[in-house]
């Protein structure tokens, strides 16, 4: 059950991920050498269940692995507290509701600026790729803009990003390992150059604010402000990216279920976001790892053994949702947990939700006939779920 490398699987992991779910408890994967959570009960407690912790295991040597290993452990996303408590708390004195609320205006401008080009590649030559076009560079942008990068420099991003989370995956290739590394030393340089300068002269951007931030006397380290910047791009951008591809493609195959979308862009665009995250979500597998002995369902999770949460398959539960395998854009009772839950709840949720309540109603009111111009390209991946292209005409 669940061949992780198999092509038909990854097109359309569903059916299995149903049959995962039907088992009732949480599952012993011999390759991933894990347990599986595939029920929304189940899932949920795995991603608050305080005696399962986050623990980065660093890659080896560390000579080759230094600048990927520091990126991860010091970073919000694979620390427990104390250390998850001391980052969250520095870093949510500059990454806020009140910092996210201000950036609406800058997210607006560079929707409409994206459309014009969208709008001009379909007088020229009649489609426009919806990943490569608008869903990437919308919150590379946006996060660029935060965080200061010179606009010269964003199309460096995005690669060394991807290059990065591909280390996310089952089994990573050695070109693929090989690639994470180098984009880790790269990614990481390119942030401490910028440190160092609004060390010197600071600004009103991320990076300058998370250079001062103090909480009871304590500060962010060089390699955890490095780690916070990589975290915010690579998190940041990623849940927007496939959670906008893969919903926006499911509803398009879908006449009937898109048709509140044309009728009514923005009266519908909320509950129909949060149906993309949930019907084909983003972020398929989230790992744990017991650092006591505990039970999950009646199923012991010894101390040291890992477990992951099925996030696609939790949110297809049928005891949770009705008709789960059904896309409705206007589902109000929608307790998916796309985004996780618990301390590890992504950080970048309300940027990403703000992101797209401005782009979804703002592409489908400037192309109300959108459709899809050719079959899209699915990533060959299954714990980043996306596209790597979406042809789209109007």
């Amino acid at each position: 059950m669940l061949d992780f490398t198999d092509k038909d699987f990854l097109v359309d992991p569903y059916p299995a991920l149903a049959e995962a779910r039907g088992i009732g408890k949480p599952f012993w994967h011999d390759d991933l050498e894990m347990f599986l959570a595939a029920g929304h009960a189940d899932a949920n407690a795995v991603l608050r269940n305080k005696s399962l912790g986050r623990i980065f295991t660093p890659k080896t040597p560390e000579s080759e692995w230094h600048d990927f290993n520091f990126l991860h452990a010091d970073s919000i996303l694979d620390s427990e507290p104390p250390k998850h408590t001391r980052l969250k708390s520095l870093v949510i004195k500059a990454f806020n509701p009140v910092t996210i609320k201000a950036l609406q205006p800058e997210i607006e401008r560079i929707t409409r600026k994206l459309l014009d080009e969208c709008e001009a590649k379909i007088a020229d030559k009649g489609s426009f790729d919806v990943v490569a076009d608008f869903a990437e560079p919308l919150p590379v942008k946006v996060i660029a803009f935060m965080l200061g990068f010179p606009d010269a420099d964003e199309h460096l991003l995005r690669p060394w990003s991807q290059s990065i989370v591909k280390m996310y995956e089952v089994n990573p290739s050695e070109t693929e390992r090989a690639e994470a590394r180098a984009a880790s030393s790269d990614f990481a340089s390119y942030v401490h150059g910028l440190m160092v300068e609004r060390k010197v002269t600071p600004g009103a951007d991320l990076i300058s604010t998370l250079a001062a931030v103090e909480e009871q006397g304590e500060r962010l380290s060089v390699e955890e402000l490095i780690a916070t910047c990589v975290l915010l791009l690579n998190a940041g951008h990623e849940a927007s990216v496939n959670g906008f591809g893969n919903g926006l493609v499911a509803a398009l195959q879908r006449p009937d279920v898109i048709r509140p979308l044309r009728d009514d862009p923005r009266g519908n665009s909320r509950t129909a976001l949060e149906e993309f995250l949930r019907f084909d979500s983003p972020l398929q597998l989230f790992e744990r790892t017991a650092t006591s002995d505990t039970v999950i369902n009646g199923v012991p999770i010894r101390r040291g053994q890992k477990i992951a949460a099925l996030l696609g398959a939790a949110n297809r539960d049928g005891e949770v949702f009705d008709n789960a395998d059904t896309m409705n854009l206007k589902r109000e009772l929608n307790p998916h947990i796309a985004f996780g839950a618990g301390i590890h709840f992504c950080i970048g949720a309300p940027l990403a939700r703000l992101e797209m309540n401005i782009s979804l109603p703002a592409l489908m009111e400037r192309f109300p006939s959108l459709q899809l111009a050719s079959e899209p390209i699915r990533r060959p991946t299954f714990v980043l779920r996306g596209y790597d292209a979406i042809p789209v005409t109007a």
